[in-house]
Parts: structure tokens; C-alpha cells; sequence
């Protein structure tokens, strides 16, 4: 069963539906203990930096002792630029802080928001890609981007290469929206529930 972690920052029938379409038993939590149940987490969302306020004190150590019993996570957009440090989108709101640097504005010198289909540029091995991802073309809707450090997996650009997916561990973020990605999208996301199954499996 996997927690789809709703701070009200986006419409989450879209990801409910590509997630069932991969097969996956998905549960929206209402507090934080029932991440407990959970054999993987997502956390998705659109728009502005300051909606993940709404992950409080009391959810962020719940996500935390998740991963650190080895419960997968999955941050998507705004989800996955979470994971980080934070953002120079609203600087006074810490991210999670599971990855090194901070999110910064899309270069001026293209269109912002970047919305549109852009080719991913996979920079090295992740569970959540097969070599099919390598090259295909993904859906990005944001002003705002993620630092290519150590933990990107791969790479797009629009004005500036940018992360367009990140790995550390069992945390997975992917800056596009696998929901509305086609069928590498469902890819992608057949690939999470791959991963955690087998982590279920493995703590049953």
C-alpha cells in the first residue's frame, strides 16, 4: 500500500489514477502515524515553495523513521524540490533537507514557467529508470528548479541543465509529472511500485 501524503498543494486524482493504472493500492493518510502501513510514500504537488509548510512538525519525523526503516519515497515536482534543503522560492520554509542545496529560479533568459515536454538526459544508474527512459520525452510544469549535484540521476534543460530526477537511498524525485508523462511516465511509476514491493517483501 502506498501513502499518497496530501498538504493541499495540487490535485491528486491525477496521481491516483496513473498509480492505479500501474496496479498500485494507494491511501491517502489522514495523520501521521498512518505512514506506519505504508510500503512506499509519495509526495507530489504543484505550485509555490510555501504550500509544504503544510508538512509540519508532526509529518516530517513520520517521513522520516519511513525511510529509515527502508520505506521507499518518491517526491514528485514540488514533492521532489522538497526533498532538498529548501527554496529560494519562499526562504524562511525549510525542505526536508534529505538532499544538499537549495532550488532556485529558472533562468530569465528563457520563458518562465517552463511548461511543456523536454527529453530527459539519464547522467547515471537509478532503480527507477529503465534504459527505455534514456531520451524520452517527459511533462515539466515549473518556475523553479533543483541543483544538478551528486544525486541527480538525470538531467533536462531549459535555459540551464537542471535535475530533472534525483536519488539517494530509498529517496526517489522526479521534477516532471510521471502522471502526465504517457507511458514513460506509467514507466517510471511501475518501476516505484517495483521498488516497493520488493521492499516489502524483504521486511514481511
Amino acid at each position: 500500500m502506498i501513502a499518497l501524503i496530501d498538504y493541499h498543494a495540487g490535485n491528486l486524482a491525477s496521481v491516483r489514477k496513473a498509480l492505479a493504472a500501474v496496479g498500485a493500492d494507494v491511501f491517502t493518510p489522514a495523520d501521521p502515524g498512518d505512514l506506519a502501513h505504508a510500503a512506499g510514500l509519495i509526495i507530489p504537488g504543484v505550485g509555490h515553495f510555501g504550500a509544504t509548510r503544510a508538512i509540519d512538525d508532526s509529518w516530517r519525523p513520520a517521513i522520516l523513521q519511513g525511510l529509515d526503516r527502508g520505506v521507499p519515497l518518491l517526491g514528485i515536482c514540488l514533492g521532489m524540490q522538497y526533498l532538498f534543503e529548501g527554496s529560494d522560492e519562499a526562504p524562511d520554509v525549510a525542505g526536508l533537507g534529505l538532499l544538499e542545496g537549495r532550488c532556485s529560479l529558472l533562468p530569465s533568459t528563457v520563458k518562465v514557467p517552463h511548461v511543456g515536454w523536454n527529453s530527459l538526459e539519464i547522467r547515471r544508474h537509478s532503480a527507477l529508470f529503465d534504459p527505455a527512459v534514456d531520451g524520452a520525452p517527459v511533462y515539466f510544469t515549473h518556475s523553479y528548479a533543483a541543483p544538478v549535484t551528486d544525486d541527480c540521476v538525470a538531467i533536462a534543460e531549459h535555459g540551464a541543465p537542471f535535475a530533472a530526477a534525483v536519488e539517494r537511498g530509498r529517496a526517489f524525485g522526479v521534477q516532471f509529472h510521471p502522471e502526465k508523462s504517457s507511458e514513460t511516465g506509467l514507466r517510471v511509476l511501475r518501476r516505484f511500485l517495483q521498488i516497493t514491493r520488493s521492499t516489502d517483501r524483504a521486511t514481511a
